[in-house]
């Protein structure tokens, strides 16, 4: 047993058939493209030599695959949990922002005000959403203590949950955070204390040929 802490490295997972063209995936179990394909063989070759612990996903397919050669490239069995999964993005699932812009503009309006207080149409309470993702991830840190643990999700709970971890207001996450690649690495070590969950921000949207 070891007293130091996990190190989770997140990726959100290959290029989908929707974001190709810039539609909001959500829970939406949606088709990787071969890019999308391509960015997850990348995330394998990267995952052979990264030392990893363990390998963990949401149960959305794109990022099941996405993980499943990275696993398989580490020698591991691939763990899902349903609490990584994206946000509910209700009525904007499968639209453009123009294409909600047009259908309904002032919840699109005061989404962009505030995604953090005005969710989308019939979409997920951001708070409940970074709430479960930031609890996933002190279990899957917690089952590997002392390892370095790839999971791959998806972009906006990442964010939700990196805000949630340094303390500053979910609302700001598409301004603190506009992007997040397919594919990338953001590496980080979570810990406790007072004010509850926390994380050090060790990298953000890396690419992975910057870390070989």
């Amino acid at each position: 047993m070891t007293d130091r802490p996990a190190t989770l490295v997140l990726v959100r997972h290959g290029e989908t058939v929707w974001h190709a063209e810039n539609r909001y995936a959500g829970i939406s179990d949606i088709e990787l493209t071969g890019r999308g394909h391509d960015q997850a063989a990348e995330l394998a070759a990267w995952a052979a030599g990264a030392g990893l612990a363990a390998v963990w996903s949401s149960t959305l397919s794109r990022a099941r695959i996405t993980a499943a050669g990275a696993a398989a490239a580490a020698g591991l069995t691939p763990r899902a949990d349903e609490r990584l999964r994206e946000l509910d993005f209700g009525q904007g699932e499968g639209l453009t922002a123009r294409e909600m812009r047009e259908r309904f503009p002032e919840a699109r309006a005061a989404f962009e005000a505030d995604p953090g207080a005005h969710p989308l149409p019939g979409g997920e309470d951001p708070a409940e959403a970074a709430d479960r993702f930031t609890a996933a991830l002190f279990d899957v840190a917690a089952a590997s203590p002392g390892g370095r643990v790839l999971v791959v999700a998806h972009t906006t709970a990442i964010r939700l949950a990196l805000c949630r971890l340094i303390g500053v207001p979910l609302g700001e996450y598409r301004r603190l955070f506009p992007r997040l690649d397919n594919c990338a690495l953001t590496e980080l070590r979570p810990y406790g204390g007072p004010a509850g969950p926390r994380a050090a921000i060790l990298r953000y949207n890396t690419p992975i040929g910057a870390v070989r």
